[in-house]
């Protein structure tokens, strides 16, 4: 998680449960810059949730003076269920979520960074099928901006069930979102992008960047080989600017 530079604040990150949509308890990364935050943010994980990855990567941006809450996207499953399902095999449970209750966690995590913290205001960012996430609670009126990196702009079939809803469907109801994709990601055609720029025509409080030749998971973990340091470190230059905490 290199590419993040740290900020001009100490700050820590802890293990918490929230009560879920549903009342379910979900696992969540809650991290605090020292001193009053500046505003929160709700970090959907990639696939493979909450683990030690994003442990670093919400202290970072905490550092920045953000209150930052992460919460495990595959909480309906039981901690043995979901430890022995490796990425293929949470690819294939991905339909069997349920957008009331994937985007309700993120907004019970807004709500704990307001009634923990304090913030003004809170935003939300993901990675990949978190960045398809962030595109659907973009558009909920619940966050004040939106940050997703490489979300699926259309579900994939595999993927498609009885819960899951389409991204494009409600992209022109968004807040104000900065969406970052890879020309070469398999999970982002050129097609779908075009589709989304136009569902934000006339918009300017969107903005869509495309990195020449980056493939999917090009930011967010400096260890997969598809990891570009130039443009993950230009990303997050964008994104704590668009966050305004820069």
């Amino acid at each position: 998680m290199s590419a993040l530079v740290e900020g001009e604040r100490a700050a820590n990150a802890e293990r918490v449960t929230l009560e879920g949509h549903g009342g379910v308890a979900v696992e969540a990364i809650h991290a605090m810059p020292e001193g009053e935050p500046v505003a929160g943010l709700v970090v959907h994980p990639d696939i493979m949730g909450v683990r030690p990855l994003f442990d670093d990567l919400c202290r970072r941006l905490a550092t920045h003076g953000l209150a930052v809450c992460a919460p495990e996207p595959f909480a309906r499953l039981s901690e043995d269920e979901r430890g022995a399902l490796d990425a293929m095999g949470r690819m294939e449970r991905v339909k069997d979520l349920d957008d009331d209750a994937q985007v309700g966690d993120l907004q019970r995590a807004a709500d704990y960074l307001v009634d923990t913290d304090r913030v003004p205001h809170v935003s939300v960012l993901g990675f990949c099928m978190g960045g398809m996430y962030t595109l659907k609670a973009a558009a909920t009126g619940s966050f004040e901006r939106a940050v997703p990196f490489y979300g699926m702009i259309r579900v994939p079939d595999a993927w498609r069930g009885p819960g899951q809803r389409e991204p494009l469907d409600s992209a022109a109801d968004a807040c104000p979102t900065l969406a970052f994709f890879g020309d070469q990601d398999p999970w982002t055609p050129a097609a779908d992008i075009d589709a989304l720029r136009k569902a934000w025509e006339g918009k300017p409080e969107h903005e869509i960047v495309v990195y020449a030749g980056a493939d999917h998971g090009f930011v967010h973990d400096c260890d997969r080989p598809a990891h570009r340091p130039d443009d993950a470190a230009d990303a997050w230059t964008r994104t704590l600017a668009f966050l305004r905490v820069t």
